[in-house]
């Protein structure tokens, strides 16, 4: 009892000294000193706070990395490939290294701790969330996130070191570091009901990403089901006290005079944040309905934007749109990437936006305001009744886009002669009039498709180089609004078509990616690239195919024709970036200067993860990868975690 009132005296006492609010700038700067200048550590789910996913290691580099071999293997024992019991499991894990230890979550939404040289499990929390009527029937965990206490002293007692995750069933849980015992004294005996709270609108809340950490403030974005309401939930992000769970802070992306017609705008991607300033940065995406947007006419500045918010208060510093009335759901699927780059001969702070249309935005990180030309290029208008499309996007001249965003029906693609017939003759149906052609009755083409251009994986920055490397998809996708009076689902939603209710709606939303009749995509090759850009200058560095599909005849396709990639690369110190991503079952290694792959591995599935690397105390370098495969997109499935170190 008397160790409990003490732990509680320390810890409270730090949370009304030291919380984020409260925060001075010299703390705040020990703060930046002592998570981004440890070279050794991958303490936040992006490697750093601001998402760079940069290692300053070097003992792994361009001249040894061949020697990579496989040192140990841990399996979750957490498996399906879906059933009405068990949704499907999805390996999107990235651990972090913090601590002397690993930590991460699995499919299950168990929160784990590993011991780092041999993988073997220290500590195990399961909140037993539901296995099955998860969003989009999978079941996944990205990551978690780290705090700790200021002074020896505070950090000493239980829950002086803290692992906060929210699991898909959106409950915030705070567990105590070294031993994974809950943290009591944290909201309602160590876990916060985001569900219960006051959220907006229609629909059940989720987390998909890891939380953000900054001070004594813990931040939580949200995840909402797609496409289904009208009045969709509100994407709400919140922020809670650490120590106790205290509620602190909400922010709304949506006005108040259109939250009864519509809701989302939410950021389910991961987030990041500016140590320095105290500052969050959201990736927001579309208000619902997705795809169509009769019942929000109006504008909504902070949805499918980079939104700054200050950490101490909620309040917005600015926001920067990438799409105008979405109609496409092309959310800004990643964490924005916070550098300082070189630009027009002075170090200019940014922040570097993936999106799924295949642009990068590169932005201001005080104003907001694009540091290369962006400019409003006239769109196609729509043709459904009651719809206004925007008559412009803003498009960046620099970066160049990293996908493809034209497809004429000249250009469709197949395998044989007959392949490609039909793959022009589904061209040739569809309205296309290039990027940004609105959804319609008759059928649109959507290209890049809605999985993007990138997603979720995002960009890494290398600050020796000032490369930003970034791996994306080139697929195409057909969206259709069907009337609902005409909607036969046994006719419509064959093999392949994702069916969405848009309820409300005088629709149902049909959309696929146009495959060949030899499942193939109907596009041309390369179907994925790696892409390494000069934040200097802007220019492309070079772009290279990234990635292998396995046809439907069980041969590997060519390397120059890429593949389809979920997951996201990381560049490191020694010239190197690793990605797993593609579909595969590789992690592969880049020299990061040309492009050329120098090495890769196999693992026991594709590694739709983003990988990482740390240095243990035992002075080895490794990376790791989860290789759990995609249950939604059909792969091979494990439940493994590869670590790989020099022989």
């Amino acid at each position: 009892m008397w160790r409990r009132l003490v732990s509680l005296l320390l810890l409270t006492g730090l949370a009304a000294c030291n919380r984020g609010p409260d925060l001075p700038p010299v703390a705040a700067r020990a703060e930046i000193a002592a998570v981004e200048a440890d070279a050794a550590n991958w303490p936040s789910y992006g490697g750093q706070p601001s998402s760079t996913k940069y290692s300053a290691l070097d003992q792994i580099n361009r001249g040894n990395v061949a020697r990579l071999h496989r040192v140990w293997t841990w399996h979750s024992g957490e498996v399906s490939a879906g059933s009405e019991a068990v949704d499907f499991t999805v390996g999107e894990l990235t651990p972090i290294y913090v601590n002397a230890r690993l930590y991460g979550c699995t499919p299950f939404g168990r929160a784990v701790a590993l011991d780092p040289s041999s993988g073997r499990e220290l500590w195990s929390f399961d909140p037993r969330k539901p296995r099955s009527g998860n969003m989009y029937h999978e079941n996944y965990c990205r990551g978690v996130a780290y705090w700790q206490a200021d002074t020896a002293e505070a950090r000493a007692q239980p829950c002086g070191k803290r692992i906060l995750y929210a699991a898909q069933n959106a409950v915030l849980h705070a567990l105590d570091a070294d031993s994974g015992r809950v943290c009591t004294l944290f909201g309602q005996g160590g876990r916060v009901d985001l569900a219960a709270l006051d959220y907006k609108g229609e629909g059940k809340p989720a987390n998909t990403s890891p939380p953000a950490v900054w001070g004594n403030v813990v931040a939580v974005g949200t995840a909402v089901q797609d496409n289904m309401y009208r009045n969709s939930l509100d994407g709400i992000v919140r922020a809670f006290d650490i120590v106790t769970g205290r509620a602190l802070w909400t922010w709304n992306p949506i006005p108040d005079d259109l939250s009864a017609v519509t809701g989302a705008a939410n950021a389910w991607a991961p987030l990041s944040v500016d140590a320095k300033r105290g500052w969050l940065f959201l990736p927001t995406g579309s208000a619902s309905w997705d795809t169509l947007g009769v019942n929000r006419l109006d504008r909504i500045p902070d949805a499918n934007s980079v939104v700054a918010l200050d950490m101490r208060t909620g309040r917005k510093v600015w926001s920067y749109q990438t799409v105008h009335h979405d109609l496409w759901d092309y959310d800004l699927p990643a964490a924005p990437t916070l550098a300082t780059i070189d630009h027009k001969g002075r170090a200019a702070e940014a922040v570097i936006q993936a999106t799924k249309t295949g642009n990068i935005f590169v932005l201001d990180r005080e104003t907001g305001r694009p540091l290369f030309p962006v400019v409003e290029r006239k769109v196609p208008v729509s043709d459904m009744p009651g719809e206004r499309a925007s008559p412009t996007q803003p498009m960046p001249l620099l970066p160049r886009p990293v996908t493809s965003q034209r497809l004429r029906t000249g250009d469709a693609w197949g395998l044989l002669g007959f392949d490609t017939a039909a793959c022009r003759s589904r061209l040739a149906a569809l309205r296309n009039e290039g990027l940004f052609t609105p959804p319609s009755i008759k059928g649109s083409l959507l290209h890049p498709s809605f999985l993007g251009g990138t997603n979720w994986g995002g960009l890494a920055y290398d600050p020796g180089s000032g490369f930003a490397v970034v791996n994306s998809s080139n697929l195409a996708a057909s969206v259709r609004l069907v009337p609902r009076a005409a909607f036969d689902a046994k006719r419509d939603v064959r093999p392949g078509v994702s069916y969405y209710e848009m309820q409300g709606s005088p629709y149902v939303m049909l959309r696929e990616v146009l495959m060949s009749p030899l499942g193939v995509p109907c596009n041309p090759p390369p179907w994925g690239r790696l892409t390494a850009i000069d934040m200097k200058t802007g220019e492309t560095l070079w772009q290279v195919p990234f990635g292998r599909l396995t046809l439907s005849s069980g041969i590997t396709s060519p390397a120059a024709w890429g593949a389809p990639n979920q997951g996201g690369p990381i560049v490191t110190r020694g010239g190197l970036v690793f990605i797993g991503a593609s579909l595969d079952s590789r992690l592969r290694a880049y020299d990061i200067q040309t492009g050329r792959e120098l090495w890769q591995a196999f693992v026991p599935a594709p590694a739709t993860a983003t990988p990482m690397t740390f240095r243990h105390t035992d002075g080895k370098q490794y990376v790791i990868v989860n290789a759990g495969g995609h249950g939604g997109f059909g792969t091979r499935l494990s439940d493994a975690m590869v670590a790989f170190a020099l022989r």
